[in-house]
């Protein structure tokens, strides 16, 4: 749950007008690994290659998420196996997504901020911790750049982690399927059984524990 403080030429840009940020998730979809969010207040001018990160090669992404970082004000929301296996995984995307936005308000040293968020529905409602005015956008990570951005930063944020968990459970080939249902990962998963870093409340990991 990192967050970026803009610098001083950054933060003199910002001004009394409402700040937008974009705001994407990674990791709604695997089997195994925590849901992230990512929450970004583009510079200007905007840096080059915000796009949506699905679209992108591993290297333009990778240089994409230098300039983010560097430039850019951000917030990163993670949420875990364990929470989201409590509490679903739809409502642990919008906590994630309230995270972030948390992260990137306390970057900025201030909440009144504006969101494009990715998709159809919003955390407005359905999280007690959001907070902000948001707009949904069907594929607005391929639209808008700030949402482009937040799913740069999300999606190389998790694939991180996965690489990571990948050295603790070698199984599985994580640092290749990222935690997503592979055959291989499939095949791994009904040889050794889920780790603790699988998802227990996701379909096909339930039914791999009943049959072992």
């Amino acid at each position: 749950m990192l967050s970026a403080s803009p610098s001083a030429e950054f933060a003199s840009t910002l001004g009394p007008a409402p700040l937008v940020a974009g705001v994407d998730e990674a990791g709604r979809g695997p089997l195994a690994g925590p849901v992230v969010a990512a929450a970004v207040l583009l510079c200007k001018p905007v840096p080059k290659g915000m796009a949506d990160s699905k679209k992108l090669t591993a290297k333009a992404r990778g240089a994409a998420e230098v300039l983010i970082r560097r430039d850019c004000a951000f917030g990163i929301g993670v949420v875990d196996v364990e929470e989201i296996d409590r509490i679903n995984i739809f409502q642990a995307t919008m906590l994630a997504m309230s995270l972030a936005m948390e992260r990137l308000c306390e970057a900025l040293g201030r909440n009144d901020l504006q969101t494009l968020i990715d998709g159809n529905l919003t955390p407005a409602g359905r999280c007690d911790r959001w907070r902000w005015d948001a707009t949904p956008i069907v594929g607005g990570d391929g639209i808008e750049p700030a949402i482009g951005a937040a799913s740069i930063l999300a999606k190389e944020y998790r694939d991180r982690l996965m690489i990571e968990a990948a050295q603790r459970h070698p199984h599985y080939g994580w640092e290749r399927n990222k935690g997503y249902g592979s055959k291989e990962h499939m095949a791994a998963l009904r040889e050794h059984g889920p780790t603790p870093l699988h998802r227990r409340s996701f379909a096909p990991v339930a039914q791999m524990e009943m049959e072992l």
